[in-house]
């Protein structure tokens, strides 16, 4: 009896000390912390929505930290997932939490995903997490969602690179990965062959949402997965005559002093600059239409640059805070812009912008957190927004929000993320297909 309970004691300890080793913990503001140190408590903790409070049946991320939507706490979001799935890699990178628990993590995702409702290989943008079932966007939006799930894909490709060992549950994770990604009938999403990608499909309304996907916004990342597919896969002209043909694609005006290449005018909201940019490295990377290392930097110093100018004289805005994008605000939700300011400043603005502007954006991270840190400083991370004009301060987190936080942070100290999913064989043959250029690819 005695050995028995020494060993089941011994399976006690080896037990809680597993869990509490999968367990990241939550810390205030500390004390005179180096940059590099402060990056690593803001990852670590902002990580803490994706990993803590994944939805405890699927893994998948959800939507918002507050239940909202009248959908309860069930809400999983496609992208967001994505962001997650990226975010995953990085706490593994860095040791939060350990490679084969991160694996059995990703595993359980993926097997879920495979059960849940698609069309046509896509999936909508909210899921169910407990049942799979899609959970209507809109009235309307009740089907596939082209772009979250190319968020999601964008995620899932750079997990099959990562997770690269003969391990049995990585191998399965890569060939689960491998069978959705080519499942996704790209070219259905032409609408029966027009030179455009259309964001939505339904088997209840058709093609009534009627959204072709035109450029330039955040969608970039869709064209560049449809051109690398290896079934199903779009041809050039698709990018070339739909997403590069609208009245809002080209610019070449300077806003601030700064040259804009592509967009509307001073840029719109920063995430345009992050979300097709988690994977893709824009670094050298140029095609035709312009150097997307410029486009994304010129945007960023344009959105900065109006909030130090402050024509709108809202409490707070300055060298160090700064960050117009889309997110949570006092009377609802809004994508902000320097031509659509109402004096709410979102975290993930700035801190998504570190491989543009690391000194400003550490600048930025340095004010909210020590400056701010007892308003917006929580158990994820910072809040989604705040308004120091309206002494608002909100309680919720994104997860499409608080994802490209700790991956562009991550891009920026080591470029995990952009040599992952640059690394991909697909996604090299769809850019040269495109007509790219980047360091990555092969003359």
């Amino acid at each position: 009896m005695k050995l028995i309970r020494n060993i089941l004691l011994i399976l006690l300890v080896v037990i809680s000390f597993n869990t509490k080793a999968q367990k990241i913990p939550v810390v205030g503001v500390l004390p005179n912390l180096s940059d590099s140190a402060l990056l690593d408590v803001v990852q670590r903790q902002t990580f803490r929505y994706f990993w803590d409070f994944a939805h405890p049946v699927s893994g998948l991320s959800r939507e918002r930290s507050n239940v909202a939507y009248d959908y309860g706490s069930e809400v999983v979001t496609t992208g967001g997932t994505g962001f997650g799935i990226m975010s995953t890699i990085v706490a593994t990178e860095r040791g939060w939490i350990k490679r084969d628990t991160a694996a059995k993590f990703l595993l359980k995702m993926v097997k879920f995903l495979s059960k849940a409702d698609a069309y046509h290989g896509v999936f909508p943008h909210w899921l169910n997490g407990t049942t799979g079932k899609v959970i209507p966007f809109s009235r309307k939006d009740d089907g596939a969602d082209l772009v979250e799930s190319s968020y999601l894909f964008q995620g899932l490709l750079c997990a099959r690179q990562y997770f690269n060992t003969k391990d049995r549950t990585e191998e399965e994770l890569r060939n689960r990965i491998n069978w959705l990604w080519n499942e996704i009938e790209w070219n259905w999403f032409t609408k029966g062959g027009e030179d455009v990608l259309y964001w939505h499909w339904s088997p209840n309304n058709g093609w009534s949402m009627d959204f072709p996907i035109r450029g330039f916004n955040e969608c970039l990342i869709t064209y560049i997965l449809a051109a690398s597919a290896q079934r199903y896969q779009v041809s050039a002209d698709v990018y070339h005559r739909g997403w590069a043909q609208s009245n809002f694609f080209k610019n070449g005006k300077e806003f601030y002093g700064y040259k804009l290449p592509l967009g509307f005018d001073y840029g719109g909201p920063l995430f345009f600059s992050h979300y097709s940019f988690l994977g893709v490295d824009p670094n050298g990377l140029k095609d035709q239409y312009a150097d997307y290392w410029e486009q994304n930097k010129n945007h960023t110093l344009i959105n900065r640059e109006h909030c130090v100018r402050n024509p709108g004289k809202f409490k707070g805005y300055g060298e160090n805070c700064w960050g117009l994008t889309a997110g949570d605000t006092y009377d609802g939700y809004n994508a902000y812009s320097p031509t659509n300011d109402f004096g709410t400043i979102t975290p993930t603005a700035a801190l998504s912008a570190f491989p543009y502007t690391p000194e400003y954006s550490m600048k930025a991270l340095r004010h909210f957190y020590y400056d701010l840190g007892d308003k917006i400083w929580s158990e994820y991370g910072f809040v989604d927004a705040f308004n120091e004009t309206k002494d608002w301060y909100a309680k919720s987190h994104l997860a499409i929000d608080q994802g490209p936080i700790i991956v562009m942070i991550e891009n920026y100290r080591s470029g995990l993320m952009w040599k992952l999913l640059m690394s991909c064989p697909e996604i090299q043959n769809g850019l040269n297909k495109l007509g790219f250029t980047s360091p990555y690819l092969k003359k």
